[in-house]
């Protein structure tokens, strides 16, 4: 009985811990779609990172991990400064991921794994030369990934997007279809709710179809 009291009191109070901590992360991720510099993102990693620390849930891993690949592609032609961040973005998906369940979590997985495939692609900015090979293959398997689990995933388009748009028509880039996805998944984001959960890509894409 004493056993089954105490097991009641540590539920209980996990609930209330991840319940107190869903108003600031709301406040960080309404911060987050504001977000434009360096300096944002670094300022709400730090954010995310503690509440990651301070509970058990996969989001704020998710979306510190999601900072750091931000600030990868906006230093994307400075590789030299990229490697803490990318680093640091790799170990936060994967905390994140030990936090997921594959059979009943697709979804959720799906938005990980388009991070990661992000996270990735950051590695292949540090030295192209050296690292394009290697990070490139696992960017697009994490990529393939995240699309087999949620097709319709507008995030998954828009880094199906970025991809086609950035790489040489000669290995397989294709600026119309690239149009084509980004404006696919504009459209698709015109219906997210601005939650907690991830909602992010309109201004990715904008930024991608203005170019």
């Amino acid at each position: 009985m004493k056993k089954t009291m105490i097991s009641m009191l540590v539920l209980l109070l996990l609930h209330y811990s991840n319940f107190a901590q869903t108003p600031g992360l709301q406040q960080a991720v309404s911060r987050l779609d504001k977000a434009a510099t360096v300096k944002d993102y670094e300022s709400l990693e730090k954010e995310f990172s503690a509440m990651a620390v301070a509970g058990k849930d996969w989001l704020p891993y998710y979306y510190a991990a999601f900072c750091n690949a931000k600030i990868g592609f906006l230093y994307q032609d400075d590789g030299e400064r990229i490697e803490p961040y990318s680093k640091q973005g790799e170990e936060q998906a994967l905390k994140a991921k030990s936090l997921l369940d594959s059979i009943t979590q697709k979804n959720e997985l799906s938005e990980l794994y388009t991070i990661m495939s992000m996270v990735y692609r950051t590695k292949v900015f540090i030295n192209p030369m050296t690292y394009g090979r290697k990070y490139g293959m696992l960017s697009q398997h994490f990529l393939e990934l995240a699309k087999g689990l949620n097709p319709h995933n507008p995030r998954v388009l828009y880094v199906e997007a970025w991809v086609k748009y950035n790489t040489p028509k000669m290995w397989g880039g294709d600026k119309n279809l690239a149009k084509q996805l980004a404006n696919e998944s504009l459209a698709q984001l015109q219906q997210a709710s601005d939650d907690i959960h991830p909602h992010w890509g309109r201004k990715e894409n904008m930024t991608l179809l203005n170019q």
